[in-house]
């Protein structure tokens, strides 16, 4: 989620109006005189282009399932009354039947607007016992934003009753797409960041949880807050199975870089939050690990910080590879380097010997008004040159 919605865009504002006065004009207002224009690396790639026209205000936050007929679904964030995360949104499909080549040029309604507000944000999962499952935020209100779940025993052609994935607690929970997975012992996990309860105002510094299946989404549990004793803003977390059994967490700061913490007992508890070596502004990154390695691929905006005006922006798109479980990373690729783009929000799909990304490619100046979607085919060796 970008949380650049109506009840923090004040408070959001005024944070960056009080740093940079021109940053908070180019940001909020510069797409009133911007024309958008988008510039897209290696162009070749590029296998699908959604909202480029501009029909709808955005698209976003998506995720791959294979089909056992071979069939890739793409599943997205469709916006239809604004660009702001509490716009009216369904979940919108695209198929592709070769590979991800070549892609279906209309909308499936997947999930439709279930919310107060919309639907958004989905993960879509393989479970062990073979059906699928997708998980979404359900949008409410200011007040009501929880996860939900539904499983498919027919390739996504029709979805079981929902099921909530928080039913301990009622509040603004953000589960980023593309985020949650399956332990060998079967053990579903959510990672989720809790904004807000009912009575209160939006807080940036989210409270970090993981909730937990052992019954393949019957039933919930959540860990223990995740610790943060430095009071570090912490946002949108992801979780990724190591090589030795403990799962690694990764989380979006406003320190410069990602944070991380660990467990090692399947996530019911997890260490005390510390900052990484991966630079970033305030945004998602994603990571997965490569089916045919026991390497992990890194997509996120390799953004040092050295240029002050530039810190806060989500450009380039960089990709990396650790072989140490996330203890160092190298192979560094650029992916998009439009020093006036927005890209966030990577889905990673392994087809074979190549890799799926589908991922935001907005204009920074144009964001509230245009947010486009693209999925791009890249040779897996290519992340390794």
């Amino acid at each position: 989620m970008i949380f650049w919605s109506r009840h923090t865009f004040i408070s959001i504002s005024k944070s960056i109006g009080q740093k940079s006065p021109i940053l908070f004009f180019l940001v909020f207002f510069g797409g009133y005189f911007s024309s958008w224009s988008q510039v897209l690396s290696t162009p070749e790639q590029v296998v699908l282009h959604i909202g480029k026209e501009g029909n709808n205000p955005r698209n976003s936050e998506g995720s791959f399932i294979r089909l056992l007929d071979g069939t890739i679904l793409f599943v997205y964030s469709k916006f239809e009354s604004g660009a702001d995360d509490h716009a009216s949104a369904y979940l919108a499909g695209r198929f592709s039947s070769d590979g991800g080549n070549i892609w279906s040029d209309r909308d499936e309604v997947i999930i439709e607007n279930e919310g107060g507000m919309n639907v958004m944000s989905a993960s879509f999962l393989r479970l062990r016992d073979g059906a699928i499952a997708i998980f979404y935020a359900r949008k409410n209100s200011v007040d009501d934003c929880i996860p939900f779940m539904r499983i498919s025993w027919d390739e996504a052609k029709t979805w079981s009753d929902p099921i909530k994935v928080i039913p301990d607690k009622e509040g603004y929970f953000v589960l980023n797409n593309d985020r949650v997975i399956q332990l060998e012992n079967g053990r579903l996990m959510a990672p989720v960041s809790l904004h807000k309860i009912k009575g209160s105002d939006f807080n940036m510094k989210g409270r970090i949880y993981c909730y937990y299946s052992d019954d393949n989404g019957k039933s919930w549990t959540s860990s223990q807050e995740v610790p943060n004793p430095e009071g570090v803003i912490l946002q949108e977390p992801g979780v990724v199975l190591l090589k030795n059994g403990e799962v690694k967490m990764w989380m979006r700061t406003d320190t410069g870089v990602q944070y991380l913490t660990q467990s090692q007992n399947d996530g019911r508890t997890w260490e005390q939050v510390q900052p990484s070596g991966i630079a970033s502004p305030r945004s998602p990154a994603s990571i997965k690990r490569i089916p045919t390695s026991d390497d992990l691929l890194l997509i996120w905006n390799n953004n040092t910080g050295s240029d002050k005006e530039r810190a806060s922006f989500r450009t380039p798109l960089t990709a990396a590879i650790s072989t140490d479980d996330g203890k160092s990373w190298s192979h560094h690729k650029l992916i998009e380097d439009d020093p006036d783009g927005f890209f966030c929000y990577t889905a990673i799909e392994f087809v074979g010997e190549q890799v799926l990304l589908g991922y935001m490619a907005a204009e920074r100046t144009g964001l509230r008004e245009k947010i486009p979607l693209v999925i791009r085919k890249i040779p897996l060796n290519e992340f390794y040159k």
